[in-house]
């Protein structure tokens, strides 16, 4: 059993990028872990959460900015260039994303009397197309996607206007990544600015759906993370400089939209509407100097955070709709077990070992494999060496 959940390290890893990651993982998880706790647990178990998802979205604007920028800046620009990217970023994310989409599709069309989200009303083929939430409330099945639709947006989207301006106005790469990344994140918040006088948000749900979890509504969120990687690539020492005090701006930012900004505003307010996405994106921001130069680790800890790392996008797609809805819920728990506290214990447990293990399996023995096809593919000859890393 040892061997078969044992994943091998890599010693090229980023440490300090690892432990972000393992945060915005376990955020969510135990965010979504609160559903089993009554409504006074709850509200404690929340205390410990802040927006992992927005932390996923710097990082990934950071990191494949990163990747981009390089191959910008050290290949010859072609229509070749831009492909090459975009299949090795959707041989990373979607073979996971379709696996579990066609489990979940099959479970519903076996185990349920309806079927009903395969209707023109909330037709399945937006999910193989991620449409279902580009301007519009994302629909009930599979609900970790919402996130997904806005990173696989702005991996199609920003490499092709940075081709564009690199190929038809004539703009250098340095430009045009700049240029690109700013005029985004500017129209983004004015579009969140224009919905927010335009509509009425009366609750909690209508600010989840109508500003959270849209893509035309937090494509802004990567921008701030390809900055990052704009900068450190072209100022490397302006950087790491004031990496210190950053860190402990970045920190501040996230205690006080987590602890005391709530305090002031309401839900439906402007601040929550249009600028707290920006807070925590900028928050995030601050910390990866500190943590980009973070390289190493060693000891238990060490292994331990890599290790949540590396199977963290296999979490996130498996401990909500898989795990929760199809596996804990449908659970008989009243049939052997009669104290409610005892279920809630017990619920709560196999949830985190249900996630752990089903994660690493995925990982493994499905996204390591379909990562190998890909570096054995005739991409990896047209890219230069180490590029893509």
């Amino acid at each position: 059993m040892k061997n078969i959940l044992k994943i091998e390290l890599s010693g090229e890893r980023k440490f300090g990028l690892d432990i972000l990651r393992m945060v915005a993982i376990l955020c969510v998880i135990v965010e979504h872990g609160g559903i089993f706790f009554p409504e006074n647990l709850k509200k404690i178990n929340d205390l410990f959460v802040f927006d992992g998802v927005s932390i996923f979205f710097v990082l990934s604007g950071f990191l494949i900015g990163g990747i981009l920028i390089k191959l910008l800046e050290k290949n010859q620009i072609d229509r070749r260039l831009l492909m090459d990217f975009w299949i090795r970023r959707w041989f990373r994310t979607l073979p996971n994303y379709f696996l579990v989409l066609f489990v979940l599709i099959i479970l519903q069309v076996l185990f349920t009397e309806s079927s009903h989200f395969i209707s023109p009303g909330t037709s399945v083929y937006k999910y193989f197309i991620f449409s279902q939430n580009l301007f519009s409330e994302h629909p009930w099945f599979f609900p970790e996607a919402w996130s997904l639709c806005i990173e696989e947006w702005f991996y199609l989207l920003i490499p092709f206007f940075i081709f564009l301006l690199i190929t038809l106005v004539k703009l250098p790469p340095r430009i045009s990544v700049l240029a690109t990344a700013l005029i985004v994140l500017c129209s983004v918040t004015v579009f969140r600015f224009i919905r927010y006088e335009s509509i009425t948000v009366s609750n909690y749900n209508d600010w989840d759906n109508l500003f959270r979890k849209q893509v035309f509504t937090r494509l802004d969120s990567l921008m701030y993370g390809l900055i990052g990687a704009y900068i450190n690539f072209y100022f490397p020492k302006k950087w790491l400089k004031r990496k210190l005090p950053l860190l402990v701006a970045g920190i501040t930012l996230f205690i006080s939209a987590k602890y005391l900004i709530p305090n002031f505003t309401r839900v439906n307010s402007l601040y929550n509407c249009v600028f707290s996405f920006s807070i925590v994106s900028t928050a995030t921001l601050c910390l990866l100097p500190f943590l980009s130069d973070l390289k190493s680790g060693r000891g238990f800890i060490y292994k331990s955070i890599t290790y949540i790392s590396l199977i963290s996008y296999s979490m996130y797609l498996l401990n909500y709709a898989v795990i929760q809805w199809w596996i804990l819920d449908n659970i008989p728990w009243t049939s052997f077990m009669d104290s409610a506290g005892l279920i809630i214990f017990t619920r709560y447990v196999l949830y985190w070992v249900l996630v752990i293990v089903m994660s690493i399996l995925l990982y493994k023995y499905f996204e390591i494999p379909m990562t190998r096809l890909r570096d054995n593919t005739k991409i990896k000859k047209t890219m230069m060496a180490g590029a893509l890393g």
